[in-house]
């Protein structure tokens, strides 16, 4: 070999081995001098493995133990268990208000006698909440709420940290029913409290073991659709037990719903299509707070965004934030993307669908799935063609296909990433929350379903604030007099819209 050849050689070795060295891929394609060759990444722990695919064994089926012989749980693959605590770690560096609150009250303990059952989504994030639990003292059993938001790899972290945990990404629904019962129901424990988001641990226990259900102590909700089934609950008289509804409260409703969604849209939009924003038609359907950050994205990124909206308060919002507000109907057959965030059900109907162009896709962004009628799609003159992870075309007997994102679920935690940082936020008021439930005196709630008091929606901002190394202003005493306030709060009455 000629010397200017290794010169060549080993510049190009310079730029190769970081790249080899960083991917995260089982393999990584190089040019090479015969061509493109294929070559074995060096770190094999990569958090990027993909290990939705490695087996088609159900975890039902797998007999697993963790190092130190635990094995009451039921995760996708345990091995994976070192790369999901990474990702719990690298979490806990943007939850820095949630790992204070964790710090502060780890020696007080206010959840000790605390037997959680959570379901919720099952990611780095929520993963933080769920140590930060068991650090103030109370047990958990935990499950996921949606059959394709969970990260395989900090499930089995979790499970390896001694802590039973019933989930995998792509559940089916027997399976997903499966892991919600390992958790209600075991010999060696009674649950008196429920963490739930969208109902489903709820109605589960209340139907299938109701005994268990009348000794609860309280149940924290935090999703629209959740919140609905319980004033439903409440107002048949079903429900039996207190409930503190935190998808109401400001923090809650401003920081998740509204600036996390404006992030995460975006992304999840991305990384399943490609798409290009600028220019294209894009119906919103809702305008609530996930609604008007999904909206605001969009605009954002050169989108012409139509929204739709049954409540006149919200339209006339939208209309002064400068989008149409129109019917489905009217735009149905040209918009390239329709996005449903209302918590209904049959949103966008077949028929609707059958009058979209070919290459529009549809995404659901509200909590629950039935906002599309994916099961009227599931009929013998459609086909369905699975073009990569939660990517499905739908194709007409004509050849026109739509583009289905995640079955219709729901699409940020299903097809990309929620931030950290508004995710402690949400993960505060949840921890306060139970908190309250648990210490609260017998009577302070009765059975109904109640918002998280206004003086723990501040602490939890509070909590966020150093992170932006922000000063709050402080009140002098004639100030506090003269607007009737406790100089440490609250400072709004509860009527307040922020």
């Amino acid at each position: 070999m000629s010397k200017s050849m290794m010169g060549e050689d080993i510049k190009r070795q310079k730029i190769i081995d970081p790249i080899v060295r960083r991917t995260s891929r089982p393999s990584l394609t190089v040019l090479g001098d015969g061509g493109l060759v294929s070559i074995p990444s060096r770190d094999s722990d990569s958090s990027y493995s993909d290990s939705d695919s490695e087996d088609e064994l159900s975890p039902k089926e797998k007999q697993q133990v963790t190092v130190s012989g635990f094995s009451d749980f039921c995760v996708r693959n345990i091995k994976y268990s070192q790369i999901g605590r990474r990702e719990i770690e690298i979490a806990e560096q943007e939850m820095p208000a949630l790992m204070s609150l964790r710090k502060r009250a780890a020696g007080d303990k206010p959840l000790n006698g605390a037997r959680i059952v959570g379901c919720t989504h099952v990611t780095a994030q929520a993963a933080v909440l769920v140590e930060t639990l068991i650090e103030l003292g109370a047990q958990v059993r935990w499950c996921a709420c949606n059959i394709f938001s969970t990260q395989n790899e900090v499930a089995a972290a979790l499970a390896e940290a001694g802590i039973p945990i019933f989930a995998w990404k792509g559940e089916g629904e027997e399976e997903f029913w499966w892991c919600i019962e390992k958790c209600v129901a075991n010999t060696s424990w009674e649950p008196n409290l429920i963490l739930d988001d969208g109902g489903d641990a709820t109605h589960f226990m209340l139907r299938h073991h109701p005994n268990l259900f009348k000794k609860i102590i309280g149940i924290v909700e935090e999703s629209v659709t959740g919140v609905h089934r319980l004033y439903q609950l409440s107002k048949t008289g079903k429900l039996v037990v207190p409930a503190m509804n935190v998808n109401d409260s400001v923090t809650k409703q401003k920081f998740d719903n509204l600036y996390s969604c404006r992030e995460s849209i975006l992304d999840g939009l991305k990384r399943t299509t490609d798409i290009m924003f600028g220019g294209k038609q894009i119906l919103i359907c809702g305008y609530g707070e996930v609604g008007k950050g999904c909206s605001a994205a969009l605009k954002g990124m050169g989108s012409v965004v139509y929204v739709t909206e049954i409540d006149p308060i919200c339209a006339l919002q939208a209309c002064m934030d400068g989008f149409r507000v129109v019917k489905v109907e009217e735009v149905v057959s040209t918009v390239d993307v329709l996005i449903t965030c209302t918590g209904n059900r049959n949103v966008l109907t077949r028929p609707l669908m059958d009058k979209m162009k070919n290459g529009a896709v549809v995404a659901n962004m509200g909590h629950s799935n039935t906002e599309i009628e994916v099961a009227a799609l599931k009929t013998s003159d459609l086909v369905w063609e699975n073009i990569r992870s939660q990517v499905d075309h739908i194709i007409w007997p004509d050849g026109k296909r739509i583009v289905l994102l995640a079955e219709g679920r729901l699409l940020n935690y299903s097809c990309s990433s929620v931030p950290s940082f508004v995710l402690s936020v949400t993960s505060c008021t949840q921890a306060l929350a139970l908190i309250e439930m648990f210490n609260a005196p017998n009577g302070r709630y009765k059975h109904d379903v109640y918002l998280l008091p206004k003086k723990m929606d501040e602490y939890v901002a509070s909590l966020h604030l150093p992170q932006f190394n922000a000063h709050l202003t402080e009140l002098s005493d004639e100030q506090a007099k003269y607007l009737g306030l406790n100089k440490s709060g609250p400072f709004k009455p509860a009527y307040y819209r922020y």
